[in-house]
Protein backbone atom coordinates (compact mmCIF):
# COMPACT_ATOMS: atom_id res chain seq x y z
CA UNK A 1 0.00 0.00 0.00
CA UNK A 2 0.92 3.87 -0.59
CA UNK A 3 0.07 6.19 2.41
CA UNK A 4 -0.03 9.89 1.29
CA UNK A 5 -0.75 13.45 3.07
CA UNK A 6 -2.33 15.72 0.80
CA UNK A 7 -4.30 19.14 1.36
CA UNK A 8 -7.31 19.75 -1.01
CA UNK A 9 -6.35 23.31 -0.53
CA UNK A 10 -8.37 24.14 2.60
CA UNK A 11 -7.00 21.22 5.27
CA UNK A 12 -4.58 18.40 5.76
CA UNK A 13 -5.80 15.13 5.16
CA UNK A 14 -4.52 11.32 5.25
CA UNK A 15 -4.96 8.85 3.02
CA UNK A 16 -4.19 5.55 0.37
CA UNK A 17 -3.29 5.95 -2.68
CA UNK A 18 -4.18 3.29 -5.47
CA UNK A 19 -3.30 4.35 -8.82
CA UNK A 20 -4.28 7.55 -9.31
CA UNK A 21 -7.19 7.41 -6.55
CA UNK A 22 -6.99 8.51 -3.47
CA UNK A 23 -9.10 7.34 -0.48
CA UNK A 24 -9.48 9.51 2.23
CA UNK A 25 -9.10 7.28 5.58
CA UNK A 26 -10.54 9.49 8.24
CA UNK A 27 -13.57 10.02 6.81
CA UNK A 28 -14.33 5.96 7.20
CA UNK A 29 -13.23 6.15 10.96
CA UNK A 30 -9.44 4.83 10.75
CA UNK A 31 -6.92 7.75 11.93
CA UNK A 32 -7.09 10.93 10.21
CA UNK A 33 -3.25 11.35 10.31
CA UNK A 34 -0.50 9.36 8.71
CA UNK A 35 1.60 9.34 12.39
CA UNK A 36 -1.71 8.28 14.28
CA UNK A 37 -2.32 5.74 11.81
CA UNK A 38 1.46 4.29 12.02
CA UNK A 39 0.91 4.50 16.18
CA UNK A 40 -2.23 2.41 15.27
CA UNK A 41 -0.04 -0.99 14.52
CA UNK A 42 -1.07 -4.27 12.46
CA UNK A 43 -4.39 -4.55 13.05
CA UNK A 44 -5.21 -1.69 11.99
CA UNK A 45 -3.09 -1.38 8.86
CA UNK A 46 -4.20 -4.34 7.93
CA UNK A 47 -8.24 -3.73 8.03
CA UNK A 48 -7.09 -0.19 5.87
CA UNK A 49 -6.09 -2.24 3.42
CA UNK A 50 -8.55 -4.42 3.27
CA UNK A 51 -10.80 -1.45 2.76
CA UNK A 52 -8.89 -0.16 0.12
CA UNK A 53 -8.65 -2.98 -1.85
CA UNK A 54 -12.04 -3.71 -1.87
CA UNK A 55 -13.22 -1.12 -3.43
CA UNK A 56 -10.46 1.11 -5.34
CA UNK A 57 -12.21 2.55 -7.77
CA UNK A 58 -13.61 5.06 -4.93
CA UNK A 59 -12.16 8.09 -3.62
CA UNK A 60 -11.28 10.87 -6.08
CA UNK A 61 -8.75 12.03 -8.37
CA UNK A 62 -5.43 12.64 -7.12
CA UNK A 63 -5.16 15.30 -10.18
CA UNK A 64 -7.63 17.43 -7.85
CA UNK A 65 -4.91 17.39 -4.76
CA UNK A 66 -2.02 18.84 -3.48
CA UNK A 67 0.86 16.22 -2.01
CA UNK A 68 2.45 16.73 1.02
CA UNK A 69 5.42 15.25 2.87
CA UNK A 70 4.23 12.17 3.41
CA UNK A 71 4.89 12.51 7.27
CA UNK A 72 4.84 16.60 7.99
CA UNK A 73 6.78 16.23 11.24
CA UNK A 74 8.25 13.15 11.63
CA UNK A 75 8.93 12.55 15.58
CA UNK A 76 13.19 12.17 14.39
CA UNK A 77 15.38 12.78 11.41
CA UNK A 78 18.14 10.61 11.62
CA UNK A 79 20.79 10.74 9.04
CA UNK A 80 23.30 8.94 7.90
CA UNK A 81 26.92 10.12 6.34
CA UNK A 82 29.17 8.29 4.10
CA UNK A 83 26.67 5.33 3.71
CA UNK A 84 27.66 4.18 -0.39
CA UNK A 85 30.97 2.16 -0.82
CA UNK A 86 30.82 4.39 -4.41
CA UNK A 87 30.74 7.77 -2.42
CA UNK A 88 33.87 6.80 -0.30
CA UNK A 89 35.16 5.83 -3.50
CA UNK A 90 34.35 9.05 -5.29
CA UNK A 91 36.03 10.98 -2.22
CA UNK A 92 38.72 8.53 -1.84
CA UNK A 93 38.89 8.07 1.86
CA UNK A 94 38.31 5.08 3.99
CA UNK A 95 34.83 2.76 4.61
CA UNK A 96 33.52 4.17 8.00
CA UNK A 97 33.84 1.61 10.37
CA UNK A 98 30.40 2.73 11.80
CA UNK A 99 27.58 4.11 10.61
CA UNK A 100 28.23 8.31 10.91
CA UNK A 101 25.47 9.69 12.63
CA UNK A 102 24.02 13.12 12.55
CA UNK A 103 20.53 14.59 12.98
CA UNK A 104 17.78 16.52 10.77
CA UNK A 105 14.89 18.78 11.89
CA UNK A 106 11.69 18.55 11.59
CA UNK A 107 11.58 22.63 10.39
CA UNK A 108 13.45 21.23 7.04
CA UNK A 109 10.45 19.01 5.62
CA UNK A 110 9.00 19.95 2.48
CA UNK A 111 7.06 18.24 0.32
CA UNK A 112 7.58 16.39 -2.81
CA UNK A 113 6.83 18.62 -5.24
CA UNK A 114 7.50 21.97 -2.92
CA UNK A 115 10.58 24.18 -3.52
CA UNK A 116 13.44 23.99 -1.94
CA UNK A 117 14.89 27.64 -1.25
CA UNK A 118 17.59 29.22 0.56
CA UNK A 119 18.97 33.04 0.87
CA UNK A 120 22.36 33.80 -1.44
CA UNK A 121 23.40 35.75 1.74
CA UNK A 122 24.15 32.24 3.60
CA UNK A 123 25.45 30.32 0.94
CA UNK A 124 26.05 29.43 -2.73
CA UNK A 125 26.69 26.14 -2.40
CA UNK A 126 23.98 23.85 -2.20
CA UNK A 127 24.08 19.99 -3.01
CA UNK A 128 21.70 17.53 -3.65
CA UNK A 129 21.68 13.94 -1.88
CA UNK A 130 19.02 11.74 -3.03
CA UNK A 131 17.94 8.93 -0.85
CA UNK A 132 16.12 6.21 0.30
CA UNK A 133 14.31 7.09 3.46
CA UNK A 134 12.65 4.48 6.42
CA UNK A 135 9.96 4.92 8.24
CA UNK A 136 9.95 3.30 11.48
CA UNK A 137 6.40 1.35 12.18
CA UNK A 138 7.07 0.27 16.18
CA UNK A 139 8.91 1.12 18.57
CA UNK A 140 12.36 -0.20 18.94
CA UNK A 141 15.55 -0.57 21.43
CA UNK A 142 18.35 -2.74 21.40
CA UNK A 143 17.29 -5.39 18.50
CA UNK A 144 19.22 -7.55 16.16
CA UNK A 145 20.01 -6.98 12.36
CA UNK A 146 18.18 -10.27 11.87
CA UNK A 147 14.74 -9.21 13.33
CA UNK A 148 15.31 -4.82 12.54
CA UNK A 149 12.96 -5.24 9.40
CA UNK A 150 10.28 -6.04 11.66
CA UNK A 151 9.83 -2.94 12.90
CA UNK A 152 9.73 -1.02 9.50
CA UNK A 153 6.22 0.45 8.38
CA UNK A 154 7.73 1.27 4.92
CA UNK A 155 10.13 3.31 3.16
CA UNK A 156 10.13 7.00 0.47
CA UNK A 157 12.33 8.97 -0.91
CA UNK A 158 13.99 11.70 0.29
CA UNK A 159 16.40 14.54 -0.47
CA UNK A 160 18.69 15.08 2.16
CA UNK A 161 19.77 18.89 0.83
CA UNK A 162 23.26 20.23 2.24
CA UNK A 163 25.00 23.58 2.19
CA UNK A 164 28.62 22.31 1.23
CA UNK A 165 30.11 25.70 2.44
CA UNK A 166 27.90 26.21 5.65
CA UNK A 167 29.30 21.90 5.99
CA UNK A 168 32.62 23.08 5.71
CA UNK A 169 33.16 25.81 7.53
CA UNK A 170 31.33 24.80 10.68
CA UNK A 171 33.08 21.94 10.77
CA UNK A 172 29.97 20.02 12.03
CA UNK A 173 26.37 19.53 10.31
CA UNK A 174 23.72 21.05 12.19
CA UNK A 175 23.22 24.14 10.19
CA UNK A 176 24.45 23.07 6.55
CA UNK A 177 21.65 20.35 6.67
CA UNK A 178 18.71 21.59 8.24
CA UNK A 179 17.57 24.80 6.80
CA UNK A 180 13.75 25.56 6.06
CA UNK A 181 12.52 22.93 3.27
CA UNK A 182 16.57 20.77 2.92
CA UNK A 183 14.14 17.32 3.58
CA UNK A 184 12.28 17.11 1.08
CA UNK A 185 10.73 13.56 1.13
CA UNK A 186 7.63 11.51 -0.50
CA UNK A 187 5.35 11.37 -2.59
CA UNK A 188 4.43 8.37 -0.73
CA UNK A 189 5.28 6.13 2.08
CA UNK A 190 5.31 2.52 0.63
CA UNK A 191 4.70 -0.20 2.98
CA UNK A 192 7.65 -2.66 4.01
CA UNK A 193 5.43 -5.78 2.43
CA UNK A 194 5.61 -4.34 -1.07
CA UNK A 195 9.68 -3.74 -0.80
CA UNK A 196 10.30 -7.23 0.60
CA UNK A 197 14.45 -6.16 0.35
CA UNK A 198 15.59 -2.77 0.59
CA UNK A 199 18.99 -3.57 -0.40
CA UNK A 200 17.73 -4.21 -3.91
CA UNK A 201 16.58 -0.97 -5.14
CA UNK A 202 17.81 1.01 -8.11
CA UNK A 203 18.70 5.04 -7.04
CA UNK A 204 18.41 7.80 -9.68
CA UNK A 205 18.87 11.70 -9.28
CA UNK A 206 18.62 14.30 -12.10
CA UNK A 207 19.04 18.12 -12.37
CA UNK A 208 17.23 19.57 -15.10
CA UNK A 209 17.18 16.21 -16.79
CA UNK A 210 20.67 15.24 -16.74
CA UNK A 211 21.46 12.18 -14.36
CA UNK A 212 23.95 13.20 -12.23
CA UNK A 213 23.53 9.99 -9.10
CA UNK A 214 22.83 6.33 -11.05
CA UNK A 215 23.23 3.54 -8.22
CA UNK A 216 22.15 1.22 -5.91
CA UNK A 217 20.61 0.39 -2.53
CA UNK A 218 23.03 -2.62 -2.72
CA UNK A 219 26.07 -0.18 -2.35
CA UNK A 220 25.08 0.68 0.94
CA UNK A 221 27.90 -0.29 3.39
CA UNK A 222 25.17 -0.26 6.39
CA UNK A 223 22.54 -1.91 5.45
CA UNK A 224 18.78 -0.84 6.45
CA UNK A 225 18.98 -3.30 9.14
CA UNK A 226 22.55 -3.03 9.92
CA UNK A 227 21.44 0.68 10.83
CA UNK A 228 18.19 0.02 12.58
CA UNK A 229 19.83 -2.41 14.90
CA UNK A 230 22.94 0.39 15.27
CA UNK A 231 20.94 3.20 16.18
CA UNK A 232 18.36 0.98 18.63
CA UNK A 233 21.77 0.48 20.68
CA UNK A 234 21.86 4.05 21.40
CA UNK A 235 18.44 5.63 21.33
CA UNK A 236 14.62 4.82 21.26
CA UNK A 237 13.17 4.52 17.76
CA UNK A 238 9.61 5.38 17.75
CA UNK A 239 7.10 5.36 15.59
CA UNK A 240 7.18 7.68 12.41
CA UNK A 241 11.12 8.45 12.83
CA UNK A 242 12.33 8.42 9.54
CA UNK A 243 15.87 7.29 9.03
CA UNK A 244 17.55 9.11 5.86
CA UNK A 245 20.10 6.09 4.70
CA UNK A 246 23.05 7.91 3.09
CA UNK A 247 23.84 8.90 -0.58
CA UNK A 248 25.51 7.86 -3.59
CA UNK A 249 28.03 8.35 -5.79
CA UNK A 250 27.45 11.88 -7.77
CA UNK A 251 26.87 14.48 -5.35
CA UNK A 252 28.41 18.10 -6.90
CA UNK A 253 30.49 18.95 -4.23
CA UNK A 254 33.04 16.13 -5.62
CA UNK A 255 32.41 16.56 -9.20
CA UNK A 256 35.11 18.45 -11.30
CA UNK A 257 33.97 21.13 -11.85
CA UNK A 258 31.52 21.10 -8.92
CA UNK A 259 27.42 21.35 -9.13
CA UNK A 260 25.89 23.45 -7.36
CA UNK A 261 22.14 23.77 -7.40
CA UNK A 262 21.68 27.39 -8.55
CA UNK A 263 17.84 29.31 -9.24
CA UNK A 264 15.57 27.63 -10.96
CA UNK A 265 16.56 24.50 -11.44
CA UNK A 266 14.57 21.36 -11.06
CA UNK A 267 15.88 18.24 -8.69
CA UNK A 268 14.52 14.68 -9.46
CA UNK A 269 15.49 11.79 -7.03
CA UNK A 270 13.76 8.64 -8.01
CA UNK A 271 13.93 5.13 -6.32
CA UNK A 272 12.69 1.87 -7.39
CA UNK A 273 9.71 0.42 -6.42
CA UNK A 274 8.53 3.66 -4.23
CA UNK A 275 8.60 6.89 -6.90
CA UNK A 276 9.63 10.10 -7.48
CA UNK A 277 9.91 13.37 -6.07
CA UNK A 278 10.12 16.71 -7.81
CA UNK A 279 11.41 20.11 -6.45
CA UNK A 280 12.23 23.25 -7.92
CA UNK A 281 15.19 25.36 -6.19
CA UNK A 282 14.57 29.09 -5.62
CA UNK A 283 17.40 31.30 -4.67
CA UNK A 284 16.43 34.45 -2.32
CA UNK A 285 18.46 37.57 -3.60
CA UNK A 286 18.35 40.78 -1.94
Amino acid sequence: MRYITFTNGKEQKFGALLGERVIELGKHGFPATMLDFIQAREEVWAAAKAFCLDDPASGVSLNQLRLLAPLPRPGKIIGIGLNYMDHCREQNVKVPERPLVFAKFGTAVTGPYETIEWDAALTNEVDYEGELGVVIGKTVRRVTKETALDYVFGYTVANDVSARDLQFSDKQWVRSKNLDTFCPFGPAIVTADEIPDPQTLALRTKVNGKVLQDSNTSEMIFGVRELIAFLSRSFTLEPGDLILTGTPHGVGVFRNPKIFLQNGDLVEVEIEGIGKIENHVSVLMH
